[in-house]
This record gives structure tokens, sequence and C-alpha cells, in this order.
């Protein structure tokens, strides 16, 4: 798909409500989603597919059930949001894009169903939302390209999100924290419920390591469904090695001639074998996700090997996700420039431990936005301590910010800090101040930063 082509199609979609831009209550529902699918011959039926939910960690094991499925030498479509550059990451396959025509083909196809009703003839009379829109233009793609497998990561909740129209081989839910608590509820049982509506009847399901209130609420859903419930942290053994001894020579200095990575074995009644592999996505967390991809293949396709699945897990990558990037270009005293796009309290731990484990003490640089809607005060607790030199901005044009807030939040945590409301001009104070002291720059907080901060990097050429 062109960039041409791609601007035309988003310029049609951006006509309709878009949550990501503009959150709103009130518009979650399964109905136009049915109507729509059923119009155009029901695409999401068109492969067997995974489904994932959960508060962190599904874009990960989203893409690691798909790289396993890839390496098994199945074609695999990959479903994913947000994007960070390109509007394809979030329609794609494990090791790219699809041709250009499988694209231009879907959004043809899409417009030309979407026009040939009414806007009144919709369910309830209520226009499209752009998820739901790009929902179904991931799902034609995935048709026209005559993929084996399709993996679907759940945009916000579960229950009502626009994914869950699919009737997967096995359902995922990754681990569960407080998050968009005006739509999905204020307490996380409330919120595991509208997670746990993507478990189907007599579809297995996966869930990551979770408190015991939220295992219960999945254990009722689960028996009500007469669908087998499996907690990855009861049926596999995890054991992650330090990251020194996964790609760093002594856990401080890392190397530009190799990337990073951490050694994982998982061991299992359910495999022939222990898996042991080097994945590239950072983090004792993404061990954890690890485990629930390699037991929801197994689980759902019993035949793929060990081999395949340790491969698989290896070959993973999501941008954005802890994601290094060497120096070079315009800033050539930045060690390491790292993107996480965490926004939550436990996902910014989780980053924390992971980047300290890596930098230890030496002197690092942060450059940190986030939605209004995120919980700032505690994110800036676990920020404290780390940094000699902290930005604070907005999160880019689409996502809404609450200055003020995140500068109180900063300062009664004791973080020194300079703020800059133009997203730019932080990004290229922060890059500045990081190359002056030729220390690494963490950039989090949110996933819109983070592309901002790559965009502007393209542009002055300082990424290779």
């Amino acid at each position: 798909m062109s960039s041409a082509a791609i601007g035309s199609f988003l310029a049609w979609a951006d006509h309709y409500l878009n949550f990501e831009k503009l959150p709103q209550k009130n518009i979650f529902w399964l109905d136009t989603m049915s109507f729509l699918c059923e119009r155009l011959g029901h695409p999401e039926r068109c492969c067997p597919c995974f489904h994932i939910a959960g508060s962190k960690g599904k874009g990960s094991v989203s893409s690691m059930i798909a790289s396993v499925l890839a390496e098994a030498g199945y074609s695999v479509g990959l479903y994913q949001s947000p994007h960070i550059l390109d509007f394809r990451e979030r329609v794609r396959t494990p090791g790219g894009f699809f041709p250009e025509d499988v694209y231009e083909r879907a959004a043809a196809e899409l417009k030309a169903a979407v026009a040939a009703v009414p806007p009144e003839d919709f369910p309830g009379g209520r226009p499209l939302t752009w998820f739901e829109i790009v929902t179904v233009f991931a799902m034609l793609c995935f048709r026209i390209a005559g993929v084996d497998y399709a993996v679907y990561e759940v945009g916000l909740g579960g229950r009502l999100d626009a994914t869950n129209v699919v009737r997967p081989l096995c359902s995922c839910i990754t681990p569960i924290e407080l998050e968009h608590t005006e739509y999905l509820g204020s307490t996380v049982e409330a919120i595991a419920a509208e997670k746990a509506g993507i478990i189907k009847d007599g579809i297995p399901v996966i869930s990551a390591p979770q408190p015991q209130s939220v295992r219960d609420v999945f254990r009722k859903t689960a028996e009500k469904h007469a669908a087998a419930l499996h907690f990855s942290d009861c049926d596999v053994r995890l054991t992650i090695a330090r990251l020194a001894e996964a790609g760093l020579p002594d856990g401080r200095q890392l190397q530009t001639e190799r990337p990073v990575t951490m050694a994982v074995t998982l061991e299992s009644p359910l495999f022939r074998h222990a898996i042991q592999t080097n994945i590239r996505l950072l983090g004792s967390f993404q061990g954890e996700n690890a485990a629930v991809a390699a037991l929801a293949v197994r689980t759902a396709l019993p035949d793929i090997p060990e081999e395949c699945i340790a491969s698989g897990l290896a070959e993973a990558y999501l941008p954005g996700r802890f994601e290094i990037v060497r120096h070079s270009g315009a800033f050539p005293h930045i060690p390491e420039l790292i993107f996480d796009g965490a926004h939550t309290k436990n996902s910014v731990q989780m980053t924390m431990e992971t980047f300290r484990s890596l930098y230890g003490n030496q002197s690092a640089h942060l450059l940190f936005a986030c939605a209004a809607d995120k919980d700032v005060e505690d994110i800036a607790l676990c920020l404290r301590g780390s940094f000699t030199n902290v930005t604070l901005t907005r999160p880019g044009s689409i996502k809404a910010a609450d200055m003020p807030r995140m500068q109180r939040a900063f300062a009664a945590a004791g973080v020194a800090f300079s703020a800059e409301e133009d997203c730019r001009a932080a990004i290229a104070a922060a890059l500045a101040a990081a190359d002056k002291a030729a220390a690494p720059l963490l950039v989090t907080g949110s996933f819109y930063l983070v592309a901002e901060a790559k965009e502007f990097l393209r542009g002055s050429k300082a990424l290779r």
C-alpha cells in the first residue's frame, strides 16, 4: 500500500469516531462489527486465530505467538495497536508488511461495503468507529492474503472490543491491572470481568500470573463457558538468566556489535523437553509473556515442535518495548536510546527494573510524557532517583495531557525536571542534553511520545 493509498484510506477512516484521539463512553458494542462482518462474508472466519487481551503484555504475547507460527512454516496475519511510525504496523506479518495490493484491495472492499449502507441502517443508528473500521480492514487483509493463521490483539477491554467477533483456537489474557477505569470499572475484579469477556464456550484459555481475586473471576467465567483454563505460572516453570549472561559481558557495558537478549528456559509437563531460547524482548515480565505464548501454541497446536517455539520466541520483536537503539548521526555521543511505551504504574516499574539491571547507577536521562488519564503520581514515584536529567512534555498532538498535574506529581516525588509543552522542542532538548552528557536516554510514558521521538530522529537522520 503506497503512502498515497495509506493517506487516502486514513483520511476516509478519520471521518469516523477515533477513541484513541477522542475517548468517549457508550460507544462499545459488538452489533456493528457483527453486522459489517456479515455483509462482507464473515472475514473474521477466514482462518483459525488466536485472541489476546490484558492490561499489559498483550502486544508482546501476540508477537511471540505469530513469530512461533511463522517459524513453524505457516503464513500469519498479525493485528496490533497502536502503531509507532507506519499504520501498516497494525496489520502485518511477523516479518514485515503484506504486498501493497493486499492493503489496497482490502481498503476498496471495505469502503464499498460501508458506502452501500445508509448510516441510519447501521445497528442502533450509531456510526462506525475508527477502530471497528481498522479491525475489519485487518480481517479483509488476512482473507485476501490467504494466511494460515491470524493473531488478534484486543484494543480495549475484551467483552465489547471490536476484535471479539472472532472464535479463536485459544484465548490468552496477560496481567491485569487498573487501567481505563472510566470505561472498564474501578477495581481489578471489574476490569478482569471485562477482559474475561473474550472467553468463549469450549475454547481453552491461557492466563499469565494474576492476583488471586482476578484468578477467581477467570475461573468463574471459564466454568460458565466450559473452557479449560491454564495459568502459566502453574503449568510452566520459568527460569530467566541475568541479562549479563544473555548478551552483556559484565552487566553494565552494552556491546554495539550484538543485540541485547535475555536467556529464558521454559519447562512443563506439556512440553516434550525444556524450551531454551534467547529473546529480544527484555524484562522478567517478557519471560512470563513467553510462557503464555508457548503454552497457547502447545495447547492449540500440539504438533508444533519445541524447536519452532524456541526459535519463534527468539525472533519475536515489537517496536517501542524496551527497544534499544544505538547512537549515530546528529547525536553521536548518546550511547543508547531506549524507547518504551510503558504507561501504567506496573509497566513503568518493570521498565525501570530492566533499565537499572542494564545501566546500574551510571548517569542517565529521561524524556517523559503521559496522557491525562494516567496515574502520573504513582508513575513519578517509580521513576525518581534514577535520572540526572528529566524532561517532561506532552505525548504529541493526539493524546490529551495534563501538564500542570504532571509537573506537580514529579515535584511531589522529589524529582528535579524541566518542562516543555511543545513535544518536538522537548525531544530536541532531551536529545541535546543526553548527547552533551554522553548519557543513555530513556523515552517512556506513552507510545505516542515514542512515535514522536522516533519520527524526530528519523527526520534528523539520527537513527541507523
